[in-house]
Order: C-alpha cells, then structure tokens, then sequence
C-alpha cells in the first residue's frame, strides 16, 4: 500500500543578515571572509530562537554566485559546521545568480512542503570586494559565435539601458526620481527603528585599523537629490540614461533565515512571520533581463489564483532603478506606489547577489507585522543571463483590517 502524501504548510520563522558593507578595500569587510559572515547570520539565527534545538534542523541550504575561495567548497556545509550546529546537520550551495538566496529558501521550502524536512536555514552570501561579478567565468564562445546572446547581456549595466531603449516612456528623469526615493525611505526607515533590529553586527578586522564592529549598512546615500543624479556620469554607455545614483551599489554582504512546517514552529513555540502561498521562476531575453520579474509575478500570482489587486505589499529588489519601473509599468503601478519597497531598497541599501533574496522577505516580514490589513505580499527579483523570480507570501497577522 502506498504512503499518504499530504503537503505541509511551510512558515517564515525568522530573518537577519549582515550590515552591508561597499565592496572594496576600503570596505567594512575588506579583510573579512564570506564564510565569516554566514556562520555570523546562522549563529545569530540559533541564538534568537533558543526554543529550537540545534538537531532538529534538517538542512542548511546557502546560496553564492561565485562559489570559489571563502565562497566555496559547499558553502552551506561548511558554514554549519563553522557556526556550530551538530555534524548531523547536511549543507549545500546553491546558484541562481542574484536570485541564489531566493532558490535556496523555495528549494528548502519545497523539501518542507513534502515532507522531507521539518526545519530549515536557507540564506546567501556575496563578498563581491574578494569576488568582482563574474570573476572565473568562462562563457563559452557559442554565445557570441552562435548568435545565441547579444554580448551586452553579460554587462547588467548595459541590460538597463536596453531597458530605457525598450521602454522609452521609462525616462532617465523618472529613473533619477526614483533612485532618489529608495535613499529617502530607507533613511526614514533607519529612523524609525525598523532596520537595526534585523542586523546582526560583525567584528571586523583591518591590517591598518585594527579591529572595528559594523553595526550599519555602509552603502547608503541619505543626502541624494534628484539634482545630484541628474549630473552623473553613465558609465555603461555615452550620453546614456544609467548611472550609480540609478544602480544597486557593489556590496558585500550576508543573510539567512528559518523556514519550518507550520506543524513543527507550533510544537516547539517557533514565531510564525509569513506563510508561503506559493512561487514562480520564469526565463527572459538576456539582454532585457530586467523583464524577469513581471512573468515571474504572473506565473505565481497565476498559480495562486490571485491577482496584483491582492497584493498589499511589494519588495522588490532594485538592481536598476529603470527595471523596477519596467515591473510598475507593466503592472499599472504609480512610480511611488505606497506599496511598494516601502523600506527603501537595494539602490539604497546595496545588492551583495546571492544574498538578496532573503533581504527582501526580512523586510516585508517586519511589514506584515506592521500591517494587520495586508494579507498578501511578495519579494520579487530580476536574475542574470534573463530570470525572474517572485514568492507569494501571506500575513499571519491579517484580520484586522480590509482583505489586501
């Protein structure tokens, strides 16, 4: 006789991360490892939730777009092993470029729906002052000789502005506005006390200074104005519409989370932030891979059975201002919709690849806490070589106000 398959409802515990830092020498974490910063979010995930004993974790499942040096040799192995979970405990790495940290969570989460694992940490980390995107790659030259891919698109700056030549309503005054806007809310938010609390602060160390402690985000820019980018430098194209005030910065960073059956968070008296509805992964052309979320939202909204009037709350990660406005066109969204990233976003607050994934679910977590009348919202992402990528979360705290 066959066994009974009954999926399982898979919650969002918890989510922290780093501080980011810029990538470079003069960095926080310029002389500072990348495993060092995951073994710091898995530590601190394990110390917040003394209630789940270190056993009970069935998989650690780390993402890296580059998984070479202190990013490789099965990151989410060794990260577990170096933060001290019991060798019980299995790791893998996973790739999915800028959406790494995204698969990990829905690869993790897919193997607790059918009952595989109980609890899981999923996360990502990206150093990219030790590992420059791209560094070792070797694209094969059938690309290019075969006519498969247009050599922009292995440039994401250059992706962007085939965006403004694609979308020529999307123009560069509206991509600096927003640019602008991202700094702003995420300063209020830092203000308002709704970014530190998932920060977890890392020593750090430096051949000239000495030991230091990041306790803050180091890519911001409050001070932008709309003015100030309107003068910048396009650096991806003369007399082009993309510049730094428009782009995520170069960052190194890492974050993580637990995921659990809804079953097992309420046996061992886990906090429950989001329950997962469901997710989509979707392919674009190369060249305009900023597309990528908008079929990636279709699909999962379409899965769901629900539609963008359903969703309360949107994070997004801002690779380029200009792919974000690609999403709200497409959607019928306002440039400023209240709904959108409402903690400011990765032009802001930085984009360390692989680890942004969970970024965005940490904060649209904090979100829904904040918002009893949401029920629906997701994180979304454009990917490399032409992905997106979209998960469906709903509020456990919806009630209290209008279904949305």
């Amino acid at each position: 006789m066959a066994p009974t398959r009954t999926l399982q409802d898979v919650v969002f515990v918890d989510g922290v991360r780093t501080p980011f830092g810029r990538a470079g020498d003069k960095g926080h974490y310029a002389q500072t490892r990348a495993d060092d910063l995951m073994v710091k979010v898995i530590r601190e995930l394990m110390r917040r939730h003394p209630e789940l004993p270190p056993d009970r974790v069935d998989e650690v499942g780390i993402a890296a777009a580059t998984q070479t040096g202190d990013q490789g040799l099965t990151i989410g192995r060794t990260a577990a092993i170096l933060a001290g979970l019991p060798r019980s405990v299995p790791g893998f790495a996973i790739d999915r470029m800028c959406a790494g940290a995204m698969t990990a969570v829905t690869t993790v989460a897919s193997g607790i729906a059918v009952g595989a694992y109980d609890v899981a940490i999923a996360g990502g980390v990206e150093h990219m002052g030790h590992h420059p995107m791209g560094a070792g790659a070797d694209p094969n030259p059938r690309f290019v000789a075969d006519r498969l891919v247009d050599p922009e698109a292995l440039d994401m700056g250059n992706t962007a502005e085939n965006l403004h030549d694609k979308y020529p309503q999307l123009t560069k005054d509206r991509a600096d506005a927003y640019g602008a806007a991202s700094q702003h809310k995420y300063a209020a938010a830092l203000a308002a006390g709704k970014i530190s609390p998932d920060l977890v602060p890392v020593a750090t160390r430096s051949a000239e200074q000495g030991w230091g402690l990041a306790v803050a985000d180091e890519p911001p820019r409050p001070d932008t104005s709309v003015r100030g980018l309107a003068n910048l430098k396009t650096p991806f194209r003369p007399h082009g519409r993309v510049t730094a005030g428009t782009s995520s910065p170069l960052t190194d960073g890492a974050t993580g989370c637990l995921l659990a059956t809804a079953e097992v968070a309420e046996e061992l008296g886990l906090p429950i932030k989001m329950r997962m509805v469901g997710f989509a992964f979707a392919g674009v052309d190369p060249e305009i891979m900023g597309t990528g979320p908008i079929p990636a939202t279709e699909k999962a909204l379409t899965k769901a059975g629900l539609t963008m009037d359903d969703i309360g709350l949107i994070e997004i990660n801002e690779a380029f201002a200009v792919q974000v406005l690609a999403f709200t066109s497409h959607f019928g969204l306002a440039d400023d919709d209240p709904r959108l990233n409402q903690y400011g976003g990765a032009i802001a607050v930085g984009h360390p690849l692989a680890s942004s994934g969970v970024r965005l679910m940490t904060q649209l977590a904090r979100q829904f806490a904040e918002r009893p009348d949401v029920r629906y919202g997701i994180t979304t992402m454009c990917v490399g070589l032409g992905m997106g990528g979209t998960v469906i979360w709903e509020n456990p705290h919806f009630g209290d106000g209008a279904a949305r």
